[in-house]
């Protein structure tokens, strides 16, 4: 396992958009992570030595995309500390995995569904879908003023609930600011209610250790992309027995067994999820990204990801007209460093102005969070977001050059 001080040159060689000509401070990382080399290769081998359709086709090609899925798969279960590899489900994305616990099981009106007040659209919208469709009751757990989890809400909002309370469903750590919520204590309270617990891991599998046995969740979604892997790769991990019961939101092609003109036998999770000709390419470079990330210390990586948000943090906090989303202490909101800008502060103007003067990519908008941002009263923020392989020059970088932004636009 390497350390990352030692090796930092060597991580950003592996990655042929950081050595470009015209270098970048690439800081939109909770959006999307570079890939490395050997990512690219395991994309380009597959369309040019082994171009086969894996779980179907028994010829070399066939045999070989089939067997490097399910290394892959193999290598995500251990990621994850999964107790079984059949409860790893390739999906599109984090959003994708979500849809499909929420348009998978059953629902009765009146069911009540948590989440929290700074939730991304995708576990939001789906639920708030279902509200419409099916009558579940949807609530809101508020945070506090810093966007830190309350606790205590919590455990009112499940009081009230009482045995109508069906699903806790909250991201490990919110795009919009970093902040992690406490997932172990959450879900001994929810399951003292008998409810079920989803986690929307985008923001925490790419950047910390998360084993899913020791949180006690029920489900567990990420976005593959966001952890050095391919575009439009995501999974899902579930506990068998739910798996085993839920309806799949893909049927077709590997999702059963046999089929009738009348009837069907579903198949066996994972393959009950994964219908249709998959993403070959996707899902076996994602064993490349997996190794890759293994062989990092996670722990360490979530610690260089602070040291750098506590230098944009010093370099930003006091610039007239600039405030910080979340608590003022950088280490609670991991490397994501979210600023709100005066209506004189054009955000979306400012990010283009960081990349076409000095390279410096970013994030403008409302980070698909429009619910916080619409209840507040705000437009929108700008985001930087770091990754272990990012410097201290590049976020030296970033506060320079957006300083000298600020000033410029007032």
């Amino acid at each position: 396992m390497k350390r990352l001080g030692d090796f930092m040159k060597e991580f950003r060689k592996d990655f042929p958009a950081l050595m470009l000509d015209d270098p970048v401070a690439y800081l939109d990382n909770a959006c999307v992570t570079l890939k490395p080399q050997s990512v690219i290769d395991s994309i380009q081998d597959y369309y040019i030595n082994t171009p086969g359709c894996g779980g179907r086709s028994v010829h070399r090609y066939g045999t070989h995309v089939s067997k490097t899925i399910s290394q892959s798969r193999t290598k995500l279960a251990h990621f994850f500390s999964s107790p079984s590899v059949n409860e790893i489900v390739f999906t599109r994305n984090a959003t994708h995995s979500l849809n499909q616990i929420a348009k998978g099981l059953d629902w009765n009106k009146g069911d009540v569904v948590l989440t929290t007040d700074r939730e991304h659209n995708s576990n939001l919208v789906p639920w708030l879908q279902l509200e419409q469709e099916r009558g579940i009751d949807h609530r809101i757990v508020r945070s506090n003023q810093d966007n830190t989890f309350n606790l205590e809400s919590f455990e009112e909002a499940c009081a009230q609930a009482g045995s109508d309370l069906k699903m806790v469903s909250m991201s490990h750590v919110g795009n919009l600011d970093g902040v992690e919520i406490p997932v172990k204590e959450i879900t001994k309270i929810a399951k003292d209610y008998g409810a079920l617990v989803s986690i929307d891991g985008a923001q925490s599998a790419p950047h910390m250790s998360v084993d899913v046995q020791d949180l006690g969740i029920d489900f567990y979604s990420f976005s593959i992309h966001k952890m050095l892997g391919p575009s439009g790769m995501g999974g899902l991990w579930g506990r068998t027995e739910l798996l085993e019961n839920m309806r799949t939101i893909q049927s077709g092609g590997q999702t059963v067994t046999s089929s009738t003109y009348d009837s069907l036998e579903w198949a066996k999770p994972p393959s009950k999820f994964e219908g249709g000709l998959g993403h070959f390419a996707g899902m076996m470079a994602t064993g490349a990204a997996i190794d890759y990330l293994t062989q990092l210390n996670m722990d360490e990586v979530h610690a260089h990801e602070k040291s750098l948000n506590k230098i944009m943090t010093e370099g930003v906090k006091d610039i007239p007209g600039v405030s910080i989303i979340g608590p003022e202490d950088p280490s609670k909101r991991g490397g994501i460093c979210s600023l709100l800008l005066d209506d004189k502060l054009p955000s979306h103007d400012i990010a283009l102005l960081l990349d076409e003067v000095a390279g410096v990519m970013v994030r403008s908008g409302q980070h698909c969070v429009h619910s916080w941002f619409n209840d507040k009263g705000y437009n929108g923020s700008l985001r930087a977001s770091a990754y272990f392989y990012n410097t201290e020059e590049d976020v030296r970088r970033f506060v320079d050059t957006f300083s000298e932004a600020v000033h410029a636009f007032s």
